[in-house]
């Protein structure tokens, strides 16, 4: 019979490979681990243990990878309003120009700014900033 301590230096071994190499899944793995070692505390026999501790494990990691696929995808980060702070922020176009960009003013400083939709650069007043192509803003009509 594997005694619990084998167990819990499996559990800080994979707690300890997690924090080098920064996956979550080893987490679970380690929560396993510690199945088994509660297994082992209860004197259930070699194969209990290890049921046990792939039961858990394997159930923490196919939860977790669940949950993973259930968020919503983050938009890229030149759309990423946690990104940058300036996504959604209003703009006033006053003219388009021939090459179909325009000239704003945004922060105290004058943007080159592009439309999202080649139909938008026919009218003008108030747009949104949509995203950021390097030092270029890509607006939508509100």
């Amino acid at each position: 019979m594997v005694k619990s301590n084998i167990w819990w230096l499996l559990t800080v071994a994979a707690i300890a490979l997690e924090l080098l190499s920064g996956t979550f899944y080893l987490m679970m793995f380690a929560v396993g681990f510690s199945a088994g070692a509660v297994a082992a505390y209860f004197h259930l026999d070699l194969i209990g243990q290890i049921v046990s501790a792939a039961t858990v494990g394997g159930g923490s990691v196919a939860l977790w990878h669940w949950r993973r696929l259930r968020r919503p995808v983050a938009p890229p980060a030149n759309a990423n309003r946690d990104v940058l702070i300036d996504i959604g922020e209003p703009v006033h176009v006053q003219a388009w120009n021939a090459d179909g960009t325009a000239l704003i003013k945004f922060r105290g400083a004058q943007w080159s700014a592009v439309p999202a939709r080649p139909e938008d650069a026919q009218s003008l007043g108030s747009f949104r900033i949509k995203e950021m192509r390097g030092n270029r803003l890509v607006i939508e009509k509100l």
